[in-house]
């Protein structure tokens, strides 16, 4: 199995510390990771058009127009209030709804002030960005409404607009001019940027899922349950499946604390996850402390068996380097080669793994084995025959299969 490369959490993952605060507030370590990114990008939403509000209120107070210019006043101020209660409170759903009402009414309320479409320079344009952020934010089932209620205020606005442009006084040309292009362009510039942010964060969160899926199957196999959905089962004429369990665990078990356990664990397993990639095995499972993995499984391959013997022999010489101080651990490791069916197992959780005779009696071989040894059936010996040496244990009571002759694996030739 090929090895993955580690995610970095790139530039769309981190921001600068004082945004990715702005970003990360209200967040709490219960949320899910797609409730997180929800809060970051309205956090972040709000923020940046209250940011630039500033704008609309220094100029329309610059040509007289008071009215017009306390709508985004009051907009960024209520904005950052809304912030700070949901940094206090962490309530996203308060929060979102009335981020969003303000991103839908306001706009309107300030085209109307400056006399309608015409003399306020299309800013109601601003108002789309509710319905967007609704789909972001939820769903798109609660987009819905949200977009209805940016169409009604359109109509509105369409009906009123001839009544308000008559009683309004005259903004300039220049300023409408100049209004039209910001307001156009702040929109697109807004909606531009959040997205980029909300589509690379989703890339992260799909890669990370990808990666998750690959952690639990082999990587053709998540490949071919991606694309069809089917079940998945495969048989194979010709494989070699590998058991190993860890000699006298238990008891150190009931002596050792559970942290110091689980770290001893993942260091043998992950010791011998890397062997098994070196060699090109699939690593199947673990149980408690017993090991399993498969040679010319999910790709078949002509050296599945000198290639479990290899990993084999190299298992030992890991454990006793992950063996805490004092204590030196074994493991009993069986081997058996022959036809076997693997497949996918489950729904919500899948599970990778292998059946047939040759699975039951390379866990037999690791069963009666002996500790730091590796048990294998003839069947092993004579597909490795001039490439290993072995020693014959002679004929061993197998259970299930009867007397069987087995060997012991010694070193490659």
């Amino acid at each position: 199995m090929a090895s993955l490369p580690p995610i970095s959490s790139g530039r769309w993952e981190r921001l600068p510390g004082p945004i990715q605060h702005l970003a990360d507030l209200g967040s709490a370590s219960t949320d899910g990771e797609q409730l997180r990114l929800q809060r970051r990008v309205l956090n972040l939403t709000a923020a940046l058009i209250a940011a630039i509000t500033p704008i609309w209120t220094v100029t329309y107070l610059a040509y007289g127009l008071g009215w017009s210019a306390a709508i985004p006043l009051t907009y960024m101020v209520v904005t950052v209030m809304f912030i700070a209660w949901h940094a206090r409170t962490g309530s996203y759903r308060a929060f979102r709804f009335g981020t969003l009402l303000m991103m839908l009414v306001f706009p309107f309320l300030l085209q109307w002030s400056l006399g309608g479409f015409a003399n306020g320079s299309l800013v109601a344009l601003w108002a789309v960005t509710a319905p967007l952020g609704a789909m972001f934010f939820a769903s798109p089932r609660y987009a819905v409404p949200w977009f209805a209620g940016f169409a009604v205020l359109v109509a509105i606005s369409v009906f009123v607009d001839p009544r308000f442009a008559s009683s309004m006084p005259e903004v300039p040309e220049t300023a409408r001019e100049v209004f039209f292009g910001l307001n156009l362009l702040a929109v697109a510039a807004t909606v531009f940027l959040l997205l980029q942010y909300f589509v690379r964060a989703r890339e992260l969160e799909q890669a990370r899922s990808e990666r998750l899926l690959l952690n639990v199957l082999p990587v053709p196999i998540a490949a071919r349950l991606k694309r069809s959905g089917d079940v998945i089962a495969d048989a194979y004429p010709n494989a070699t499946v590998l058991f190993a369990d860890l000699v006298g665990f238990t008891p150190l078990a009931e002596s050792t604390t559970p942290e110091d356990l689980v770290s001893m664990l993942d260091d043998i397993f992950s010791g011998w996850d890397i062997l098994a990639d070196d060699h090109g095995l699939e690593k199947i499972k673990t149980i408690g402390d017993s090991y399993m993995a498969v040679g010319g499984v999910p790709e078949p391959r002509p050296d599945h068996a000198a290639a479990v013997a290899k990993m084999a022999l190299g298992m030992s010489p890991v454990l006793a380097a992950c063996s805490p101080a004092g204590v030196e651990l074994r493991a009993r490791v069986g081997i058996d080669t022959g036809p076997l069916v693997a497949g996918v197992i489950g729904r919500s959780k899948f599970t990778y793994d292998l059946w047939g005779d040759t699975v039951n009696t390379a866990s037999r071989m690791e069963s009666s084995g002996e500790p730091g040894r590796i048990h294998v059936t003839e069947r092993v010996r004579a597909q490795l025959d001039g490439q290993f040496e072995f020693t014959q244990r002679g004929e061993v009571k197998i259970k299930g299969k009867g007397a069987m002759r087995t060997y012991f694996l010694e070193r490659a030739v």
